[in-house]
């Protein structure tokens, strides 16, 4: 049956604290860009904080998002695509070429995983790309694009969490079925359709990203 929620949780909060720690102390980055205003120095303890943040809440919500055949797959390819061509544009090489790498690697892994799917990605998958994705978006300093380049995984996460908070406070359901995919199958999508059109808007946040990167001041 796998490690329980709560043991999961808690190793991924480990694993980013630990990174956040190495990032902050090791590498010395103490600063977050925010767009349009520049480096803002959060210390040594935000730093690790966010880092922590960055990697728990991406891995969850990608995770959660993995309930379609290409989905998150697709999701998760092109938001790597986006901060690989950040880092292309920050010069760094290294890691354009691990963004683009996740990319070819998810290329082949969405050949076999689009409706009717060959191939499951499961925790182990879903965990280790949102937990990449959120560092990715770390090293590029580009935290606060992500939750726009990222939309469609904002989106489905909060679209839970409006699930659960409505249902232990309100004792009623705001969705069919959450998260917001299965409340769209519920209402009639196909499964094909909530795909590719959850990868339309992802391309649209994608562009977005990168403008805001460019003129925001990340590149």
């Amino acid at each position: 049956a796998g490690l329980r929620g709560p043991v999961k949780f808690f190793l991924i909060t480990v694993v980013g604290l630990v990174l956040g720690w190495f990032f902050a102390v090791k590498l010395g980055w103490t600063s977050i860009l925010i767009p349009f205003v520049g480096n803002v120095s959060i210390g040594v303890v935000g730093m690790i904080l966010v880092f922590a943040f960055a990697v728990v809440a991406t891995s969850n919500a990608v995770n959660i998002t993995d309930g379609l055949d290409g989905l998150s797959g697709g999701l998760a390819m092109i938001a790597y695509g986006t901060f690989g061509v950040i880092a292309l544009f920050q010069g760094n090489m290294l890691l354009f070429g691990f963004c683009m790498t996740v990319v070819g690697w998810l290329l082949s892994y969405i050949w076999f995983n689009v409706p009717p799917a060959r191939f499951m990605m499961g925790d182990t998958g879903s965990f280790a790309l949102g937990a990449g994705l959120g560092i990715v978006a770390m090293m590029t300093n580009s935290f606060l694009l992500l939750p726009i380049i990222g939309l469609m995984f904002v989106v489905e996460t909060s679209s839970s969490l409006i699930q659960l908070a409505s249902k232990k406070f309100f004792h009623r359901k705001v969705f069919i079925s959450a998260p917001l995919h299965h409340h769209l199958e519920a209402k009639g999508w196909g499964e094909a359709k909530i795909v590719m059109r959850f990868w339309i808007i992802a391309g649209v946040c994608a562009i977005m990203g990168i403008f805001l990167a460019a003129t925001g001041g990340a590149i």
